[in-house]
């Protein structure tokens, strides 16, 4: 696991080193998708754990708890997710080695979809862990993510730790979206924001990792860092490409082909593609400024100049309600025409 955090976050970590002499039950970290959040509470739940803290707060890395942390085994620290997030890592972590294809591998698998929420059972699952003694005379850890993934049950069922918390128990619960959460589980958490880093410091990172087309890359993923190196070791815009390439120029017997060969694709990535490419029409047509798609420059400056800006703010305004159901669209395909038709009756 990367127990380092990132050179944006150096503000913020010496921020937590000085809540260390009187620390909260629950810390909510919060901001934008992709900036590494999840690394960092890793990161400050390990420091916690650490029987050898450095002097910057920063965990040793050597010490017992420090190596139990690293195979997630330490007995004094959990970590909540949705069983959805477990299971792609393991699949990844099995890709290398598993006979690509064979009935074995396949097999393996189970049938039942893995639950993209964090369920009641996870959180009811704390209950023993939190009422026994620490194995190390130290401090229990929680690190739950993403917290706007907890259901209703789920979340009342936290509610009701944090209203009591538990003696020598930590908290970290880490959101993109902590307006999302419940009222009740915010009053009770020190809200610690985790901010964008600067274009500069992305790009000099991402760099530093050997991303050839860094700024193209990270203006794609609306700045964010981690998800343009992801996406660039990825190495894959067809999919992205092919969408695009029909927003810039629309036509029914393409639009239908699209929705064909992208139907797989996760109706949440299609729908973010298609926000931020009316966000980049409506700048460019008011500001002159081209902030996701700079290499379509010019199908998007010939769009905005066009386009109705009332029916696309109805489109937009569309599009966010799809949203809603982005996770369980019931035929992905015809979602996917259904968008792409609105927006070309708008700007052809």
């Amino acid at each position: 696991m990367n127990n380092s955090i990132y050179p944006w976050q150096l503000d913020v970590w010496r921020q937590l080193q000085q809540l260390r002499p009187a620390m909260p039950h629950a810390i909510l970290l919060h901001g934008p998708a992709g900036i590494g959040k999840s690394v960092f509470a890793e990161c400050f739940a390990q420091s916690l754990l650490c029987e050898n803290r450095q002097p910057d707060g920063n965990p040793c890395g050597q010490c017992a708890s420090c190596g139990w942390f690293a195979q997630y085994s330490h007995m004094d620290y959990r970590r909540v997710r949705p069983e959805a997030m477990d299971r792609k890592e393991a699949e990844e972590d099995a890709g290398s080695e598993a006979d690509e294809g064979s009935a074995e591998s396949q097999g393996g698998k189970s049938s039942k979809e893995p639950s993209k929420e964090i369920r009641i059972s996870q959180i009811r699952a704390l209950t023993g862990f939190v009422n026994v003694s620490t194995h190390r005379n130290g401090l229990r850890v929680i690190v739950l993510y993403p917290a706007e993934m907890l259901n209703a049950e789920s979340s009342n069922s936290l509610l009701k730790m944090l209203e009591e918390p538990p003696p020598g128990t930590v908290f970290l619960l880490v959101t993109s979206n902590p307006d999302s959460l419940l009222p009740t589980i915010l009053s009770r958490c020190r809200k610690i924001a985790l901010p964008m880093p600067s274009r500069e410091e992305s790009l000099a990172w991402l760099q530093e990792q050997g991303i050839k087309d860094a700024d193209v890359w990270l203006a794609e993923q609306g700045g964010a860092p981690i998800t343009a190196l992801e996406q660039a070791r990825a190495g894959n815009r067809e999919e992205m490409d092919e969408f695009l390439r029909q927003l810039a120029s629309p036509s029914a017997d393409g639009l239908f082909k699209t929705a064909e060969r992208l139907q797989k694709v996760p109706a949440a990535k299609l729908i973010a593609w298609l926000q931020r490419w009316l966000y980049d029409i409506f700048s460019v047509r008011f500001t002159g400024t081209i902030r996701y798609y700079p290499r379509y420059q010019k199908e998007l400056v010939a769009l905005s100049t066009k386009a109705d800006i009332g029916a696309l703010l109805q489109i937009l305004k569309s599009v966010n309600e799809r949203k809603r159901v982005a996770d369980h669209p019931l035929t992905p395909r015809l979602l996917i025409e259904d968008m792409l038709l609105d927006y070309a009756n708008v700007v052809s």
